[in-house]
């Protein structure tokens, strides 16, 4: 069964334009670059509600295959010196949820 992981981070206000600008120009090319960005499924960004937020969802076959994606990434020295550095200040909290597939509706 597939194991969805559901990543909110909260920026601070006025941090959004610049956390873009590194997901853009460092984040994403440093996860291609390193194969990680294959089990992402989508990114967003809040528009009304709880603003000023980045959502990842992202999609694994399992728990061990989730560990080994992050084992992955935290080696990725591109996204960890070159994004994640600069990435870190912004953020004001971080939020993990872990989701399976509720046996009905559309399956992605």
């Amino acid at each position: 069964m597939a194991l969805y992981e559901l990543r909110t981070y909260t920026l601070y206000v006025g941090k959004m334009a610049e956390a873009v600008k590194l997901y853009t120009e460092l984040g994403y090319p440093a996860m291609q670059k390193g194969g990680q960005d294959k089990k992402l499924v989508a990114y967003f960004q809040s528009d009304v509600g709880t603003i000023n937020q980045l959502v990842h969802l992202w999609k694994f076959n399992d728990d061990a295959d989730r560990r080994a994606h992050w084992k992955s990434l935290f080696a990725n020295s591109d996204f960890i010196d070159g994004f994640a550095a600069k990435f870190r200040p912004l953020c004001m909290t971080q939020e993990v949820k872990l989701l399976t597939a509720a046996p009905w509706g559309p399956k992605i």
